[in-house]
């Protein structure tokens, strides 16, 4: 039983629990004895009951509550996608004689009943005449989902009983499927990509602007991992909510979302807890993934080395390892009491002892390939050749300022995180008596606002470029909308490194993308900044000539 069942009198919680045992023709909505006894059941106990037939006309759940308040989660529905319905209609009860409701209505389109019949009751007390009965039902309203963004549902008119139990309820079930079917190979333009609905949250502490760019990065994101993004909601609340970050209210508008555009995957703009996860999947439908975990899966695959590789799989266990409670019964934790001791362990149990044994593992292939790169730099040290680490936001232009310097080919590209592995490139330069001077340049993994934590631990040896780097070049993209932002996320990041960096030489990149007065604004706010086009090969000879500058300086601090 479902819903709210207190002050209810045993006698009124059998009569609900013998609708179960009932049976309706498959082939029809109800019969008007079913119909009957529902609504002298609802007139009883002064509450709306619903029952979910499934369309072998078997009575799967009972609940006392509006549709709303009783609906199955998306995820326990024996059928449940974009393309069809799923197999299971409500009849429900209200005690007012009023059309559906809108949150009726987005209950049906959100589990994706076949039907949602409704029956308004007179309020009258059940009697018999002349050996019939007269019924408690005033009238009958029948909705149904239609496979169109604008109208989402269809509700007919207030009619009788008898003219509801007489509809073809399987013909009418088959037909809008077989709509649905349609429209949904229509909009698949490609299978193999994920159909993403956005979701943010918009705190107190932020701002419209930032939490704007924080959504278009998010939407950066969702495209680098080769996702399209159908659409985006948002939110403005004090604090995030415990339990689903969101309101009730906004998750069933996300779920409602889900369903009308035909997303299989819901992005969160900002972490999740496990718990959250789990809530907003089983209210929701789909997948749900937060910002961290769509990062390791654009991590995962632009990992091209073996480096590369063992650094995100270490990532990726690590986030995972929190989050193995609740993947299902088979995982879960055995109960206590009588019966429930004994030798062994569950499945979680040995799940997580195995991931921390390749944990380790991992982590000691890590210590060994730092060491590996500290000799590498030694040797570096010992030929007294400088380098420079090239770091900055994402997206910045590093790689291909890198190659537009050494004459290289860098793989570079128009995509967020395009570089994990670090990047080593001689770079020789004529100082002012002509004499040739060489460097080591090194290209470094982007930084990200909120890089998450275990990224951050499992790229320590690739950090240690920075970290141990005679002078950094900070690459900006002067283009971008929030570039004063990335800069101040990419300071607050190195001031996180275990280790103090040398002298940094700020670079704005692709200054050939914005106006004069953008230029004014930021050679003001930094003077001693550098202003170049990769792309167009501009400013790159005063870029040498600051190197020699920087490195001469740093080597002699």
């Amino acid at each position: 039983m479902h819903g709210h069942l207190q002050g209810l009198k045993p006698s009124q919680l059998k009569q609900l629990q013998r609708l179960y045992h009932q049976r309706i023709p498959g082939d029809r909505i109800t019969t008007p004895e079913f119909a009957q006894r529902l609504a002298a059941i609802s007139t009883e106990i002064n509450q709306p009951v619903c029952t979910y037939i499934n369309r072998r006309g078997q009575v799967v759940r009972v609940g006392v509550g509006t549709p709303q308040k009783t609906q199955i989660p998306p995820l326990e529905l024996p059928r449940y996608g974009a393309e069809r319905l799923c197999g299971i209609r409500c009849l429900a009860t209200q005690l007012k004689p009023d059309p559906p409701s809108e949150s009726a209505l987005t209950a049906m389109a959100i589990q994706r009943l076949d039907a949602l019949a409704l029956l308004t009751l007179s309020g009258g007390g059940f009697q018999r005449r002349g050996g019939g009965a007269t019924g408690y039902v005033k009238s009958a309203y029948l909705a149904h989902l239609v496979p169109s963004v604008e109208e989402r549902w269809s509700v007919s008119p207030a009619t009788s009983l008898d003219v509801l139990a007489k509809q073809d309820f399987l013909d009418l079930a088959e037909g809008l499927e077989a709509e649905f079917r349609r429209e949904f190979v229509a909009r698949q333009v490609d299978i193999d990509h994920d159909r993403v609905l956005m979701v943010g949250l918009m705190i107190a502490s932020q701002t419209k602007d930032q939490f704007h760019a924080r959504m278009n990065e998010l939407r950066r994101l969702v495209e680098s991992a080769g996702g399209d993004v159908l659409g985006s909601l948002d939110q403005r609340r004090s604090r995030p909510h415990p339990q689903t970050v969101l309101g009730a209210g906004k998750v069933q508008e996300v779920a409602l979302a889900v369903q009308t555009l035909g997303a299989n995957l819901v992005v969160c703009d900002r972490d999740l807890s496990p718990a959250q996860v789990r809530n907003l999947e089983n209210r929701i439908g789909v997948r749900v993934v937060d910002r961290t975990e769509l990062i390791l899966d654009i991590f995962a695959q632009r990992a091209k080395t073996g480096a590369g590789k063992l650094q995100v799989e270490l990532a990726q266990l690590e986030y995972q390892l929190p989050r193995l409670t609740g993947r299902g019964q088979a995982m879960s934790r055995l109960g206590g009491g009588i019966g429930t001791r004994g030798p062994g362990e569950t499945k979680l149990e040995t799940e997580r002892r195995s991931i921390q044994r390749r944990i380790t593992r991992l982590q000691q292939e890590v210590n060994q390939l730092q060491a590996h790169r500290a000799r590498l730099r030694q040797r570096r040290q010992h030929d007294d050749v400088p380098s420079i680490a090239v770091v900055g936001y994402t997206n910045a232009g590093k790689s291909t300022l890198v190659n537009t310097l050494t004459n290289s080919e860098v793989y570079a590209a128009d995509q967020l995180f395009a570089t994990l592995d670090p990047t080593t490139r001689r770079l020789s330069i004529l100082d002012e008596s002509d004499t040739p001077r060489g460097l080591v340049v090194t290209d470094t993994v982007g930084f990200i606002e909120e890089l998450p934590p275990p990224l951050m631990d499992a790229f320590r040896a690739t950090l240690e470029e920075v970290t141990e780097a005679d002078a950094l070049l900070h690459v900006v993209d002067i283009s971008h909308p929030a570039w004063q932002a990335q800069i101040h996320a990419v300071m607050n990041l190195l001031q996180a490194l275990p280790m103090t960096s040398g002298p940094i030489l700020l670079v704005f990149n692709k200054a050939d993308r914005v106006d004069r007065d953008q230029l004014v604004l930021a050679q003001e706010e930094y003077p001693q900044a550098i202003f170049v086009s990769a792309t167009q090969r501009l400013g790159l000879e005063t870029l040498r000539l600051k190197l020699l500058q920087l490195v001469d300086y740093a080597v002699a601090v």
